[in-house]
């Protein structure tokens, strides 16, 4: 695309005075909501609500991680006690109390704006992950203002709002995207005092607000997922300080009264869970989860590479822009802006990679740097002209197998085609088409934002339609439904074979996971009681029933797919003698 200024370079931003955009309506949009910061502001926040939303309200709990925060949470809300950290009567210190608190502080509001049944909605625990995902785009944006102008700036910021992992972790009530808002926030303020520090501005009287805003961010990251944004800081700190042999730009970041913020900030929590339960926290969460990670933790291991071949998908639509941008990115690795950004991604890439355990959302917090590099290759009309344009296919690759995918995936599970969704499918395809055939050096902006509607339709399609009809992938509803509909006041539930945390977090804390003849013990124990027995356990239960004598009746059957361990299920509920 063409531009009537100087191509910037990286870490010396300013703005276009007449920008010239031929082309599409899209392209004549962004130069309407870059003309100031309020625009561009209100667009991120109306594109991140756009694509964040679809599915956030209407997919059930998704096992097992986002069900296991929710029930923590719950469990914290109805005792009382905001500083211990319980899974039923289990401990559940891999993780810091900060994602607790906001889940909880959610849910109090909830509660207090008088929504029935707050506690039992898995939207209501997924705000903080929400409002998380929406300020880590609204700080990718200011960031990168650090680097390149406003209008790619923003255009970081739709990469990073389009991307599809930060939309899987907007909808999950967990950590990664509140801490990718923390990650942010922290790398944005280091960057604005090592650029400042290059170019020799404000030496005498540098401003509290990046300090501020550093260390901050780094104690509420440390609340939510302990010292892993230490690393993304100090991995920063110590490749700048050995390519540049000079780290007295750390003093614009005023350390001495920092730490001391920082720890004010933290220390209490961590001084209470040592209070009440000695070193067993920092046993669990630092040996136990942290350490573990070398290693393959929970069948989690795969070698090194993996972050990358997942990158293409994970990052999408950016992901093809990015490769492009790569040969011009590190053509400019000495400028200071690049030099501050690859410092920020390169070396922790490399520690995740050599790590065992691997998971996708790892790498989050390291996109926004890859964005902000992308979007400066894309301002400066740098991007590369090689057998790497070839990548461009991308763009209708990715929604051509996701609507296939998702078409055959509802017709296996429900017998029906999906489609309400294919409009949407429809459209996905057509803007991925516009973006592949639309591309060349000049026009990348154009296929871009034809790129990110092609997101916005996959978005809809996939978290909106598709996944929330799959009743089979979510048993638990079912079972949660058919409980609530029993005649008897204060059902109790105990569950053989299937012991997913969406169960507890649905039918009760007290619900009691157990085998096949603990489930008979429990039912003989009085009426209004129901055993959950998954097909497997059934041959125990009906042993020990038969050995003590219990009377019970078959009540309904649901039929699933417990997706966390791949296989088909079959849950009988049994109820009691006399119990309807």
């Amino acid at each position: 695309m063409a531009e009537t200024y100087p191509s910037p370079r990286f870490g010396a931003p300013r703005e276009p005075k007449s920008p010239a955009n031929p082309g599409s309506g899209l392209v004549r949009m962004l130069d309407v909501v870059t003309a100031s910061h309020t625009r561009a502001v209100a667009f991120l926040l109306l594109c991140a609500l756009l694509l964040f939303l679809p599915g956030f309200f209407t997919i059930p709990p998704i096992d097992r991680d986002e069900a296991r925060f929710a029930q923590a949470t719950k469990q914290m809300v109805e005792s009382g006690d905001y500083v211990d950290i319980r899974f039923q009567e289990d401990v559940r210190y891999k993780k810091p109390v900060g994602i607790y608190w906001l889940q909880s502080a959610t849910v109090e509001a909830a509660s207090m704006l008088k929504l029935p049944k707050a506690e039992l909605r898995i939207w209501v625990y997924r705000l903080p992950s929400l409002f998380g995902a929406i300020g880590a785009v609204l700080m990718t944006y200011w960031a990168a203002l650090g680097f390149v102008t406003r209008r790619a700036a923003v255009l970081a910021a739709l990469m990073m709002c389009a991307s599809v992992l930060l939309g899987v972790e907007a909808r999950l009530a967990k950590t990664d995207a509140m801490l990718l808002f923390c990650v942010v926030a922290a790398m944005g303020a280091m960057a604005r005092a090592y650029l400042s520090w290059q170019r020799a501005e404000d030496e005498t009287h540098p401003p509290w607000s990046w300090p501020a805003i550093f260390w901050t961010a780094l104690a509420v990251g440390i609340l939510i997922k302990g010292p892993l944004i230490l690393m993304f800081a100090g991995l920063t700190i110590v490749a700048l300080a050995i390519q540049d042999r000079d780290a007295s730009w750390l003093w614009k970041l005023r350390p001495v009264w920092g730490l001391m913020w920082m720890l004010v900030l933290v220390l209490p929590w961590f001084v209470a869970i040592f209070w009440r339960a000695g070193d067993a926290f920092f046993a669990d969460s630092v040996g136990g989860d942290m350490l573990s990670k070398i290693g393959a933790q929970e069948s989690h291991g795969a070698p090194p590479g993996l972050y990358l071949a997942l990158f293409w998908i994970t990052f999408w639509p950016g992901a093809p822009l990015a490769a492009m941008a790569a040969p011009a990115v590190w053509r400019a690795r000495r400028e200071p802006g690049a030099q501050f950004l690859l410092a920020w991604l390169i070396p922790s890439w490399i520690v995740f990679e050599a790590v065992l355990t691997k998971l996708p959302h790892y790498v989050l917090p390291l996109y926004p740097a890859i964005a902000i590099l992308t979007a400066g290759a894309v301002e400066r009309r740098v991007l590369s002209r090689s057998w790497l344009m070839r990548g461009s296919a991308w763009w209708f690759a990715i929604p051509a197998a996701a609507s296939i995918i998702a078409v055959v995936g509802a017709v296996m599970l429900t017998r029906q085609p999906a489609f309400v969704a294919w409009p949407f499918i429809a459209a996905s395809l057509i803007f991925g088409l516009f973006a592949w055939w639309l591309y060349d050096n000049n026009r990348a902006e154009r296929s871009l934002l034809n790129a990110l509607v092609a997101a916005l339709m996959l978005a809809v399609t996939v978290y909106g339609i598709v996944l929330p009809s799959l009743a089979p992938l979510f048993p638990s509803i079912e079972v949660a439904r058919a409980l609530r509909n029993v005649t008897c006041v204060g059902p109790k539930a105990a569950a053989a074979g299937y012991h997913e945390p969406s169960l507890v977090f649905l039918t009760g804390t007290q619900t009691v996971l157990t085998d096949g003849s603990g489930a008979a013990d429990f039912l003989r124990q009085g009426s209004c009681r129901f055993a959950l027995i998954e097909q497997r356990s059934e041959r125990s239960f009906a042993q020990r029933a038969e050995a003590i004598g219990l009377r019970y009746k078959v009540g309904t059957r649901i039929d699933g797919y417990n997706f966390s361990q791949g296989r088909a299920i079959s849950i009988a509920i049994f109820r009691s003698e006399g119990t309807e």
